[in-house]
């Protein structure tokens, strides 16, 4: 009898196209769910007869007391490498090998982009008026060259959007805790001597660090009073690094320009969650790592997983 597959959040239905499954076909059979499961009972409901999950990033926990509820469950699947919602202590416990896939940093590094210049520009505003017979021209957009980028965070995905921000014009600094000197000269950017340096005097703000203890809350009220007017805040890391209420009411009063955001406290966003409807905020509903070449990564390397799985011999094990 062949084992069952569950593919979780596949919101586009493209994870049996976006890979060939063609290797484990005779083995498994794979159902692709394109709706989320909001709470643990809904997701220990669906998930009861299925010995395989593949689930996307983190959006979906599997803490103790859901792998407890899941007796079938041989294999997790998570795509990337890092993933902290789940509890692998209790998935070896309970018999269960939780392995990951290969991602790119590419996807979120053009989205940052993408948000940036949508934000300088006015885009959805002046798109939306040119399609609904608005006002011809009604913002000003502000520009790139010779204005100021400071980027939380020069790991992977910060230092290529700081490269971009160089090709633009800009003058780049960066920082976080652990960021050095030679680190900074490194990526050819500038070393913000604190945190609140690079708040003040960025025109533009971009969040690339990873969630721990040490970032969650590392903007707060206090932090986002230090931005300029103009200013401008794009987050497409985690939205836990940020303050939401603090984020919301600097949107509300205009103590900012605008705010770019990919991520959220709750995902997908509830109908009536503050977000949908703060002003100066240009927001997608986690697109980041959304992309054809990152799916074919991800979904290529699940189907990699089960087969090795199958034959005994796993492979990217996580844990």
């Amino acid at each position: 009898m062949k084992l069952r597959c569950a593919v979780l959040d596949d919101y586009q239905s493209v994870a049996a196209t976006a890979a060939d499954w063609s290797s484990v076909a005779d083995d498994i059979d794979v159902v692709s769910f394109a709706d989320h499961c909001a709470t643990e009972d809904e997701l220990a409901s669906r998930l009861a007869e299925f010995d395989i999950v593949v689930t996307l990033r983190e959006r979906v926990p599997f803490p103790a007391t859901l792998i407890a509820r899941l007796p079938r469950l041989r294999l997790l699947v998570a795509s990337g490498m890092r993933n902290t919602s789940i509890d692998y202590a209790a998935a070896e416990r309970h018999g269960v090998t939780v392995c990951g896939t290969a991602s790119t940093a590419t996807p979120p590094v053009e989205l940052t982009w993408a948000l940036l210049l949508g934000l300088a520009r006015g885009l959805v505003t002046e798109a939306d008026a040119l399609r609904n017979n608005g006002p011809w021209q009604s913002t000003v957009g502000a520009d790139l060259h010779g204005r100021r980028l400071g980027i939380l965070g020069l790991g992977k995905i910060g230092s290529r959007v700081a490269a971009v921000g160089r090709a633009f014009g800009m003058d780049v600094v960066a920082w976080s805790a652990n960021l050095t000197p030679e680190r900074a000269a490194e990526a050819g950017v500038g070393l913000a001597a604190s945190k609140e340096e690079l708040l003040e005097t960025s025109d533009f703000v971009s969040v690339h660090l990873v969630l721990s203890e040490r970032t969650r809350g590392l903007l707060g009220a206090e932090e986002l009073r230090l931005m300029r007017p103009g200013s401008y805040l794009v987050n497409t890391s985690r939205a836990a690094i940020i303050d939401q209420d603090a984020l919301l009411d600097v949107l509300h009063r205009g103590a900012i320009a605008g705010a770019g955001v990919d991520v959220f406290d709750i995902e997908p966003l509830p109908a009536d969650h503050p977000m949908r409807g703060a002003p100066r905020l240009l927001a997608t509903p986690h697109l980041g790592y959304v992309s054809q070449a990152n799916y074919a990564a991800y979904y290529g390397d699940a189907v990699e997983d089960i087969r090795a799985h199958l034959d005994g011999e796993p492979v990217r094990l996580l844990g």
